[in-house]
């Protein structure tokens, strides 16, 4: 489904924005401890974006796992990576609790694409 190469490319390309951002923005502004944050996000971004990436080329035909597992994973990415972005910059430590959902969908998307991968 090229709708899922695409938004993971995007992703891809926010998640090394962000990550250069990190290294050379934010280096003096913020402390050691919300800089591991911003990494943390940037590299779960990648991961997921590769994933997103991966969907969108074995989706050869529609499938319904296969076509959730993509936005569950999209929606991991906004909820996870989102959420300690914001946690970074705002250091609103209650952000933290939003975290975990995004974590949640990570999880529940890999299982999908393993179930869906097996099916074939």
């Amino acid at each position: 489904m090229k709708l899922f190469i695409i938004i993971g490319a995007i992703n891809a390309m926010i998640a090394v924005a962000a990550g250069a951002f990190g290294a050379h923005g934010l280096e003096n502004k913020l402390s050691a401890k919300y800089l591991d944050i911003w990494e943390k996000a940037t590299t779960y971004q990648m991961y997921h974006a590769l994933g997103l990436i991966l969907i969108g080329i074995i989706t050869g035909t529609t499938s319904a796992s296969l076509n959730v597992a993509g936005w569950l994973m999209t929606f991991g990415i906004v909820f996870f990576s989102g959420s300690l972005y914001i946690l970074a910059v705002t250091q609103i430590k209650i952000l933290g609790a939003i975290t975990p959902i995004g974590g949640v969908l990570f999880i529940a998307s890999w299982i999908l694409l393993v179930i869906a991968v097996w099916k074939v």
